[in-house]
């Protein structure tokens, strides 16, 4: 089942961003993981649920009813390879029939392998 973001769903995403390691750190070190959260919140936000258990799920930004801009989608290492990255961005998709949806990433081969086209790059102007 994939469901809307809430609140006390926060928890549970934030074991799963943490089940990554140091390369998500930005978002839940220090008084990163409240800012995450209210990320969450304030974004379009959408959860995979198997079972009882948050296993994946997507935030994407939207512009102001232009495009979408998918920032995070994370599925468990457990529960991937069988497709519910693709469910959760389907999902999304079918919410938002008449839009572009981009996806900032940085594991490239996944999504040349689903078969979406590369049109850009994404260049950082400023460090933190």
């Amino acid at each position: 089942m994939i469901r809307k973001f809430v609140a006390t769903d926060q928890m549970a995403i934030t074991q799963l961003i943490e089940s990554e390691g140091l390369d998500w750190k930005d978002y839940f070190e220090g008084n990163n993981r409240e800012k995450y959260w209210r990320s969450l919140t304030d974004s379009i936000t959408y959860v995979k649920v198997h079972g009882d258990e948050i296993i994946g799920y997507l935030r994407a930004i939207d512009d102001h009813g232009y495009d979408l801009y998918v920032c995070d989608l994370l599925v468990h290492q457990d529960h991937r390879g069988q497709g519910y990255g693709k469910e959760i961005l389907t999902h999304v998709m079918n919410l938002y029939p008449n839009r572009d949806i981009y996806v900032m990433s940085d594991v490239d081969p996944y999504y040349e392998q689903l078969g979406y086209d590369k049109i850009g790059s994404i260049y950082q102007v400023k460090s933190k």
